[in-house]
């Protein structure tokens, strides 16, 4: 604990939300609400006129959405440090806001003891992450690891497949057998945690291999 209050401003297009989250932090002794913002924009400028120690930034809003006003406080705001808190736990929507700069991720029905908790770590410099967004980073951990290990040859049949093209056609591409190509598909689905080739082609772009 310090006897300095840490100072929070908060972020989300809800205005019962804003009240809710501000009326218990501000009954914390050691937690001080000095703003709230219903937009990105809105927030980027009051956090760069109070420069609170923490910002807690929902990510579904107009406009200027979570992501980018995050990003934008690198600059507006250094010092203060990010925590989104939001209802989403999709792994993308979660590495989005970390590569932005936020410092923890906390999901909107924690319990309120982990909000203070996130609230105090991140204002000690620690990354607050719920449970369940922690293990879907050990997931995409995973999956990033099993692509780099897809063979040179598992990586052509699954950037065709990811350009459209049928069983048949990445066969004739590459001079191997339609049933070849089959196989090497069961390995990369295996590999990379997918069941179709929908989610083959979804995962081959959002990492780059498809442009």
């Amino acid at each position: 604990m310090t006897d300095v209050p840490i100072r929070v401003v908060i972020v989300d297009d809800h205005e019962l939300v804003r009240i809710g989250i501000s009326q218990f932090l501000s009954g914390q002794a050691n937690i001080e609400v000095v703003g709230t913002a219903g937009d990105g924009e809105s927030a980027v400028r009051l956090a760069g006129e109070l420069q609170p120690a923490v910002v807690l930034m929902d990510l579904a809003m107009p406009g200027v959405d979570g992501v980018e006003a995050t990003r934008r406080l690198q600059e507006t705001a250094p010092s203060a440090r990010v925590i989104v808190l939001t209802s989403f736990s999709d792994r993308s929507r979660i590495l989005d806001a970390l590569d932005a700069g936020a410092v923890g991720y906390l999901l909107k029905d924690a319990e309120p003891a982990e909000l203070i908790r996130g609230v105090e770590a991140a204002a000690r410099g620690e990354s607050p992450l719920s449970p369940k967004v922690a293990n879907a980073l050990l997931e995409e951990r995973r999956v990033r690891e099993a692509g780099r290990q897809l063979t040179p040859r598992e990586r052509e049949v699954l950037v065709l497949l990811a350009r459209g093209l049928l069983n048949k056609q990445i066969a004739r591409e590459l001079g191997i057998s339609e049933k070849t190509v089959k196989a090497h598909l069961v390995n990369v689905f295996d590999r990379i945690g997918v069941s179709d080739r929908t989610q083959a082609a979804l995962w081959a772009e959002r990492r780059g291999l498809v442009r």
